[in-house]
């Protein structure tokens, strides 16, 4: 048997546990006692939130991870975004660790490639535009 995970819901969070999905009406703690794959809600990705090609490959993961059931159409479609990424990035730290994502997901270590990409959406992603300067009308 594996070492146990643990984590504490808050009450209407969600949790996918193998392609399940449950929710939780009230805070509870629960204990993971054998291998499994989840992901918390607060991890999830929504696809109007996959804007970019490194966002895309998120999603494409967390897909794998939360819909195995469909891990052939999941598979192709990692793959295509992946090596669209692959061949525009010049990049040598972030070819590095996109070859983890890939070695991950060949294993079904979903959830460790999925920490990978979202270390890289800092690295890779252009920062936000700052909010305009505004000066208050007491300083004016």
């Amino acid at each position: 048997m594996t070492a146990k995970m643990r984590f504490s819901l808050k009450a209407g969070e969600r949790i996918f546990i193998n392609g399940a999905v449950l929710s939780v009406s009230q805070k509870v703690t629960l204990s993971l006692l054998n291998d499994a794959r989840f992901l918390l809600e607060s991890h999830v990705l929504q696809l109007a939130d996959a804007t970019t090609p490194m966002r895309q490959l998120y999603f494409v993961v967390q897909s794998l991870l939360i819909n195995p059931q469909e891990e052939e159409k999941g598979m192709l479609a990692f793959r295509k975004i992946f090596d669209a990424i692959l061949t525009i990035t010049t990049d040598e730290t972030v070819k590095s660790h996109l070859k983890s994502v890939s070695d991950f997901v060949a294993v079904g270590r979903m959830f460790e490639a999925l920490k990978v990409i979202r270390s890289l959406f800092e690295a890779v992603e252009p920062a936000a535009p700052a909010e305009p300067a505004t000066v208050s009308e007491k300083a004016a």
